[in-house]
């Protein structure tokens, strides 16, 4: 079956209208592929530990952020991209001043977490 071009509307992943903040799974369009944006202001706010059965790739769009990913801690500004191998721990924090995002991209085509905090 050849895949067809295809649009997602902002209102169907995003969810506020004025903060990058949300995702969709890869699935909608028949591709490996599932994005999170993360966003938040918050100094020291970030997702808790967890890994996934597949790589992720993290797009810093904005801010600063301390990275676990094993045992390695990375400190990433924006315009930087950090890598997370399939089984790997990981989580990130808002190291500050101000806002932080992220693209996150998981190489799947729906999205598969155990959570470990």
């Amino acid at each position: 079956m050849q895949k067809k071009p295809a649009l997602l509307n902002r209102a169907q992943w995003a969810e506020k209208e004025d903060v990058w903040k949300g995702g969709f799974e890869g699935n909608v369009f028949g591709t490996d592929i599932s994005v999170i944006f993360y966003t938040t202001d918050e100094i020291g706010r970030g997702p808790k530990l967890h890994k996934h059965p597949y790589d992720e790739v993290f797009i810093v769009r904005q801010g600063r952020a301390l990275f676990t990913v094993g045992d390695q801690q990375l400190e990433a500004t924006s315009g930087q991209i950090v890598f997370g191998p399939a089984n790997t721990p990981h989580k990130f924090v808002n190291l500050g001043p101000g806002r932080l995002e992220t693209t996150d991209l998981h190489v799947a085509s729906k999205f598969v977490q155990e959570d470990l905090e």
